[in-house]
């Protein structure tokens, strides 16, 4: 009898201005560039298009609030057609420059705030993916597990849904994010190897509470501008390539 082996794919957050973002793209198989919403403008969007031409990675979009100030971190609040709007206008942004350096976009995954939102508010998720849709790009990430309707609102507008899991970040026991400036909500390096290597080959992470939470993911993310993205990515990939994952781009 044999067996289907192991496989995800690792993404990264960049485009965002870090000094390491050449460091790490040759470690992970997905990048999601920001689009000029919470980061970015044409130039950065080139640079970082070139690096995953340089380095066979599948390139995607990283739309998120229009709040450079906030870099997206920040709750706000729009009607559903304005935020279909500004996602869309980020996403064809991105296209744009990718269609001149010839660059395909495999993958849309929203960005910070508006992410961590839309998990739970159905009509925001719902006015994200409709941009996606209309974006004509189907593969759509979004948070794993039973807590996230973004998932569920993406296969309602016809895109392909790819559950996510985060290795650097604490999960909450219902599968949300653990959020930002409360303790535990960025994992060091040595415990975001080990939970990115867990959700992999269990499906599984450790709240911060203590909780044994599901986590579904065919994607795994590390966020690409802290100080140790470089090392994290490189050591992460090598240790899901050590557990016997296939790492690979959906």
């Amino acid at each position: 009898m044999t067996t289907t082996p192991l496989s995800i794919d690792l993404n990264a957050d960049l485009g965002e201005g870090s000094p390491h973002e050449e460091a790490v793209m040759p470690h992970v198989t997905s990048a999601n560039i920001a689009c000029g919403g919470h980061a970015g403008d044409a130039e950065t969007m080139r640079r970082s298009l070139l690096l995953t031409q340089k380095y066979g990675v599948a390139a995607g979009a990283h739309p998120g609030f229009p709040d450079k100030e906030g870099f997206g971190r920040r709750e706000l609040h729009f009607r559903p057609a304005e935020v279909t709007q500004f996602v869309l206008e980020q996403i064809e942004a991105l296209g744009a420059v990718a269609a001149e350096v010839g660059v395909p976009l495999r993958h849309v995954k929203p960005h910070g705030m508006l992410y961590n939102m839309a998990v739970k508010d159905p009509e925001l998720a719902a006015a994200i993916a409709q941009a996606v849709a209309r974006s004509g790009i189907l593969p759509y990430f979004g948070l794993a597990g039973a807590s996230s309707v973004m998932l569920r609102e993406a296969e309602k507008q016809g895109l392909r849904p790819i559950g996510e899991g985060f290795a650097d970040r604490g999960y909450a026991p219902d599968g949300s994010l653990w959020p930002r400036g409360q303790a535990g909500a960025v994992r060091p390096e040595a415990e975001a190897i080990g939970q990115g290597v867990s959700i992999a080959t269990t499906g599984t992470v450790t709240a911060v509470t203590g909780e044994q939470v599901k986590v579904p993911a065919r994607t795994l993310c590390l966020h690409g501008d802290g100080a140790e993205a470089a090392e994290i990515a490189t050591n992460l990939r090598h240790a899901l390539e050590q557990a016997g994952v296939n790492v690979q781009a959906p």
